[in-house]
């Protein structure tokens, strides 16, 4: 079994080969003098290890893991896969990845391979094979990371598409019987056989569409796991297996393809400056995507991290310098850096890996900023990073592997984001269809808990089952399930059970509207949960403008959608102001057996969603109360069972916030006792640990 260090680890990518001069002697006592414990190496540079087909270069990774050894920084050392040389790329034109039929990926950037084809299996095992061979028994090497943020490209290669209907054929077993589950009786779409089949190019079958994004996953899951089971042939049980994820890319589902893995990892990109400034002035209609805006955003992402495996993970790639383009240039403002650190770890991360040492002179990410700007001399950011390095010294192993606290979870849902992308139920601004519904739907959910300083965590739908109701009541008391359209019967029914077992349960739009083939389903209205909610509804309504909500607040608004909720045996929470939908009820509730089921019948307004998991969580498990509007209080328990507080202001302003137990403060000293003022400067975080009864 993999073993971590007992303290998060911290460091950076480390690039020794891209450097225009020698410079791995500085490079690494720099490191040192950062308090750096890791370097991750050698995932982006295949032409480097292979220059010529079968000619192996592999010496030259020596020095760097040597020098690191002799300094103490251990090494995850990873698998260049998803960066085909040229030879490549020439010499087998067939690997190329096509993004619609017949339409191929230019070379020229990074993915472009069919990660299916057999020549493109071929060279990559054999490069993984005498990269790991001769590098696995190195001592600074702690584990690996095989290829690279997978899953960029929906392939549509003819070799592809033939797997797929390889895997129908597999699934349903005749024509026959797909024509029926996937109504393919409409507009003429029936088989007569297997060869009818069409390219998703053109494809408007919802059923289809669930069916052939849930195929290109299961691809880069098996791509990934092949790669893994590789590597597990040379690699020590001391030495883990992971894969960093970029959580939005649309071939990914990250708790399968974590599942193949030792540890999840991931890369949590963020806008910094008033990017990270509470109150957050981020728009309601603002999408996020590989990169974040907003605190709310940074602990969701941190949150969908730990969600994966429902562990502790790492972080492979985060803000040093400047992101993005160069056209982005936005350096953290002072402590901002130490703050989206301290945020991480506060959720979960065992290690804190900044992208990259050394800001590159060449290439597409020349102003992608590294810990050391061009000149290679430290600077502002290094020394940022060198102090808050020696924080996590002095913390040491009470804050690696936090089990972050949850007021309210969330049911995340990725077959359902998928039907969304091509099927939105929302449209945009201007009433065009909005491909981002899905996180339009469970984000207001999560931003409002966040609003109302509730803390929440993420669970995939498919995790539900791995917990007994009665079990997962304890453990997540109140569970959201809002866009959660794509579901099984067995899950709907796991709901009102986790309710009757004394869950609060939590519905909102789009729920249990269809079954696992994305088909309307034709029960009422929430289908199989009509009892339990005391609810029905028949009708549903886009808004083209937020109407006001009267009973929890009084500035609150619904925004987006309505479900005509029609009140069968529940007590009505809060109506609509409006001469039309003023009919049904906003929000409903029920007790149901030893707990209760809340209907939420639209996407709530900032304020209706604040005051919304005030009302769903009254007393926050973290025990902080009155905070300043720029405060956020996380906790989580350490592997001991202490209790871990890491309090953040996020604005220029110093404030005060009242300790709400004994408390003693694990960077500074001391001791603080309970109901005392605490001080936090401008951008600044506060770490304390309580006794497990505290």
């Amino acid at each position: 079994m993999a073993v971590l260090p007992a303290r998060v680890l911290f460091g950076a990518a480390y690039y020794h080969e891209y450097q225009l001069r020698d410079r791995l002697k500085e490079d690494l006592d720099l490191m040192v003098e950062a308090h750096f414990s890791v370097i991750r190496v050698g995932e982006s540079v295949w032409s480097t290890w292979e220059p010529e087909n079968g000619r192996f270069d592999l010496d030259w990774l020596q020095p760097v893991l040597d020098g690191a050894h002799e300094r103490g920084i251990s090494v995850v050392l990873g698998t260049p896969t998803y960066a085909v040389p040229p030879w490549l790329a020439r010499q087998y034109p067939e690997i190329t990845g096509e993004r619609a039929t017949g339409q191929r990926i230019g070379w020229g950037a990074r993915q472009e391979v069919d990660i299916t084809h057999p020549a493109f299996r071929f060279h990559a095992e054999r490069v993984i094979r005498a990269i790991v061979a001769r590098y696995a028994d190195h001592p600074a090497v702690i584990g690996f990371q095989v290829d690279n943020e997978p899953g960029n490209e929906l392939l549509h290669n003819h070799g592809v598409f033939q797997r797929f209907v390889d895997h129908l054929r597999e699934k349903y077993g005749d024509v026959e019987t797909l024509n029926r589950e996937w109504g393919l009786v409409y507009w003429s779409h029936r088989l007569s056989t297997w060869a009818d089949l069409w390219t998703p190019d053109g494809n408007f079958q919802p059923q289809y569409d669930v069916a052939w994004r849930e195929f290109q996953a299961r691809q880069v899951t098996e791509f990934i796991g092949w790669q893994a089971d590789i590597v597990r042939e040379y690699a020590s049980a001391e030495q883990f297996v992971t894969t960093c994820i970029s959580y939005t890319r649309p071939a990914v589902a990250d708790d399968e393809l974590s599942a193949r893995l030792d540890i999840a990892s991931g890369n949590p990109y963020y806008d910094m400056q008033d990017g990270l400034a509470l109150p957050d002035r981020t728009p309601d209609d603002f999408e996020q995507k590989w990169k974040t805006t907003g605190v709310w955003a940074l602990f969701q992402t941190a949150d969908w991290m730990f969600s994966s495996r429902q562990e502790p993970f790492l972080v492979t790639e985060t803000n040093a310098g400047s992101i993005g383009h160069s056209w982005e240039n936005r350096p953290a403002y002072d402590g901002q850096w130490r703050q989206a650190a301290w945020a991480l770890v506060s959720r979960g991360a065992r290690m804190i890996e900044y992208w990259h040492w050394h800001t590159l002179h060449f290439g597409a990410e020349t102003y992608w900023g590294g810990i050391l700007p061009h000149h290679g001399k430290p600077g502002r950011t290094y020394a940022e990073l060198a102090a808050l390095g020696a924080e996590f010294d002095a913390a040491g192993a009470l804050v690696a592997g936090l089990e972050p606290d949850a007021d309210i979870t969330v049911v995340y849902s990725t077959p359902s984001k998928w039907l969304m992308q091509k099927y939105p139920p929302l449209s945009t601004s201007n009433g065009e269809p909005d491909p981002a519904s899905y996180h339009r739907i469970i984000d207001p959910f999560y931003r409002g808990a966040f609003d109302a300083r509730r803390q929440v965590r993420l669970v995939h739908a498919g995790q539900l089952h791995e917990m007994t109701p009665e079990v997962a009541a304890l453990r997540h008391p109140v569970l959201v399930a809002a866009g959660l359209y794509v579901v099984d019967d067995e899950t709907i029914d796991w709901l009102a059970a986790y309710a009757e077992a004394g869950g609060h349960l939590v519905l909102g739009p789009r729920t249990a509207y269809a079954d696992h083939e994305a088909r309307a389903r034709p029960e009422i209205a929430p289908a199989r949960l009509v009892e339990a909610a005391g609810v029905r509804y028949d009708e549903f309504s886009n808004l083209r403008a937020d109407i006001p909500v009267q009973g929890l607040s009084g500035h609150a608004t619904a925004t987006r959608w309505i479900d005509g909720l029609t009140v069968t045996d529940a007590e009505v929470v809060a109506r609509y102001d409006h001469p039309h939908f003023g009919r049904w009820p906003a929000i409903t509730t029920r007790a149901h057996g030893k707990g209760r089921v809340t209907c939420v019948g639209t996407v709530p307004g900032r304020d209706l969603a604040r005051v919304l998991a005030e009302w769903l969580a009254p007393q926050p498990r973290s025990g902080w109360r009155d905070l300043p509007p720029s405060v956020t209080a996380s906790t989580g328990t350490s592997a001991d069972g202490r209790r871990v507080h890491v309090l953040h202001n996020w604005s220029w302003e110093p404030v005060h916030a009242n300790a709400p137990v004994e408390l003693t403060d694990v960077l500074a000293g001391g001791s603080v006792p309970g109901g005392a003022e605490l001080r936090l400067g401008a951008w600044g975080v506060r770490v304390f640990v309580a006794d497990p009864s505290k």
